[in-house]
């Protein structure tokens, strides 16, 4: 009888929340030192606003027949390079060149102390990585922030994009300009602090996933939340906290028409993402981030653009159905428009 109620207790910990607990959460260094990559790190040094700084990058080959064809791939602001892992495998397949980097203040790249981050400072590093690998002409696709990003970048180097790819981009409305309350770096800083694997997963199931959740999604939060558990957690939430009002403050939308490169959107119908709608009213919250109608506007207004639409998924189609977006993504990289 013993036996069995010591049998019993042990079942009940090892199946209970607390025995899961007992393993200790991710813990990375601020370049994440210590998280493992798809395919080797590079890293391409460079010169910016008299600082000396590292961006990290992945170069893959072809693993397919080359088409003499690469395509850059540029992370969202809670995402990493390595977050493009399955997009990698599969273009490389069909016979492209893959670059995908971590913008400087994200991931393995540098955190730089009193840094004047801007969607054009990080077009002109990405396009200096760019050159220094040869690369002249590129497809460009952008996924979440790094939409905004993709866009600043085909306006101001239209002769260096091939295609332009925006994959659920957020900055598809002005949050500002909408009547989001601003938020000091200060006060973004505070709350960054508090930024942990709990805070950020119940943040992506609700406005990235539309509250479902796979177990996989779990390695890119431990991802993230490993720089904030980690030694250099203050100037990663410094970083995150000068990127979160470079979003806010410097939209792309109205600049759409300006985009002279074939434009493909890719848009989960139930994304909800909108940045700084904690902070809004609730009136004006609740109109946020309706990528339907955004997505639309957004195609209607970039000069030759084509939209796809998935209307049962949400910010990250790449992750949450795999083959679906890359069939679809292999398809308009195909196209002749």
């Amino acid at each position: 009888m013993k036996t069995k109620a010591v049998l019993v207790a042990t079942i009940i910990c090892l199946s209970s929340p607390v025995g899961l607990a007992a393993s200790p959460p991710a813990v990375y260094g601020p370049e994440l030192q210590g998280f493992a990559y798809p395919h080797p790190v590079e890293r391409f040094a460079l010169s910016s606003q008299g600082k000396d700084l590292s961006m990290a990058f992945m170069d893959v080959a072809p693993t397919g027949q080359a088409n003499g064809k690469t395509v850059v791939l540029l992370h969202g602001k809670n995402f990493c390079g390595a977050t493009w892992e399955r997009s990698i495998t599969k273009l490389t397949e069909a016979g492209y060149r893959v670059i995908a980097p971590d913008q400087i203040g994200f991931c393995a790249s540098t955190k730089p102390e009193g840094y004047q981050f801007s969607f054009d400072q990080l077009a002109t590093n990405t396009n200096a990585l760019l050159a220094s690998r040869g690369i002249e002409r590129a497809i460009v696709l952008g996924h979440s922030m790094g939409g905004m990003l993709a866009a600043r970048y085909a306006m101001n180097y239209p002769e260096a994009v091939e295609k332009l790819v925006l994959v659920n981009p957020i900055g598809l409305e002005n949050w500002q300009a909408e009547g989001v309350p601003y938020a000091t770096i200060d006060q973004l800083y505070q709350g960054e602090l508090k930024t942990n694997f709990g805070s950020i997963k119940a943040y992506q199931q609700r406005f990235y996933y539309n509250g479902n959740w796979k177990p996989e999604y779990d390695r890119w939060v431990s991802m993230l939340a490993g720089m904030y558990a980690g030694p250099g957690k203050e100037i990663v939430a410094m970083n995150q906290a000068q990127t979160s009002d470079m979003v806010f403050t410097q939209p792309v939308v109205h600049a759409f028409g300006r985009i002279a490169a074939p434009t493909v959107l890719f848009i989960g119908g139930l994304d909800r993402t909108a940045p700084g709608a904690n902070r809004a009213p609730g009136d004006i919250a609740k109109r946020l981030g309706n990528y339907p109608e955004l997505g639309r506007k957004a195609a209607a207004a970039i000069p030759n653009a084509r939209l796809v639409e998935f209307p049962d998924l949400g910010h990250s189609p790449q992750v949450e159905a795999p083959d679906r977006f890359h069939e679809a993504l292999l398809r308009e990289l195909d196209s002749k428009g």
